[in-house]
């Protein structure tokens, strides 16, 4: 039997199916990236459902991350301002005493103005702390001595170090004149406090850097609530600071 002679071209036609396949997994390997990049473009859920709690407000647009800004002001101002009577009464230094003067006229200041803001733009506002600061003026009610001094050096200055970040990180993305007003006064008033309290010489940074890296928050975020359910909040009568002016014509009071 003769043998058969080669089938002609097949050879060829094989290499050119490796070469185009090869050619289609490098375009999609390239492309891979940019139609990735495109979906994360047109923004992720969260970011969508946060576009969606965003409501117009004659300051500029109001935001769900604006509102907790605004709720947590006032939370740290109803547990702080207790913690720096307490050094007024418990400490046993100057400087822990001096600390706590300083947390009750800046957060006394700072809540008038949080007040302020929030009747201003219809957020509602707590009457009283949340469950873990009840826990941390308690902590700071039963100690004594040094060891009361060791605790709110702590205590102050673990909760500053978490509400400075979130301030600047508010400070940077808010669209709202009236919370980024609101956010400067935050500024400068925690950065004062984390000051005064390090200088106690109380502060165990060892132990800060770890408190901070496995505590998600300091100031737990209570649940949204319709204005409604929420106990109204009156807003101070006056304070030391101007309120930035409307980016368009204020409202009408009987607006809906």
């Amino acid at each position: 039997m003769r043998p058969r002679p080669p089938v002609q071209g097949r050879g060829v036609f094989s290499g050119t199916g490796l070469i185009i396949t090869a050619l289609a997994a490098t375009a999609a390997a390239l492309l891979f990236p940019l139609w990735s990049y495109a979906g994360r473009q047109d923004g992720t859920a969260g970011a969508r459902v946060l576009a969606a709690r965003t409501v117009t407000t004659p300051y500029g647009p109001l935001s769900e991350q604006d509102r907790d800004f605004v709720t947590k002001v006032r939370l740290a101002g109803l547990w702080e301002l207790p913690a720096g009577r307490l050094a007024l009464e418990k400490g046993t230094t100057q400087a822990v005493r001096d600390a706590g003067q300083h947390l009750i006229d800046g957060h006394t200041s700072l809540d008038a103005h949080d007040r302020t803001v929030a009747a201003r733009l219809g957020v509602p506002l707590p009457d009283e702390p949340n469950v873990q600061q009840k826990q941390w003026l308690a902590t700071l009610r039963g100690a004594q001595g040094q060891e009361f001094d060791r605790q709110f050096a702590g205590l102050l200055r673990l909760a500053h170090g978490r509400v400075f970040s979130l301030v600047a990180e508010v400070r940077a993305g808010t669209q709202n004149a009236l919370v980024r007003d609101l956010a400067d006064d935050a500024n400068t008033t925690v950065l004062d406090h984390i000051k005064v309290l390090e200088a106690t010489g109380y502060v165990d940074f060892s132990a800060l850097a770890r408190d901070l890296a496995a505590t998600p928050s300091p100031v737990p975020t209570p649940p949204l609530t319709d204005a409604g359910s929420a106990v109204p909040v009156a807003p101070s009568p006056s304070g030391p600071y101007s309120m930035p002016p409307a980016t368009t014509a204020p409202l009408p009071v009987d607006a809906p």
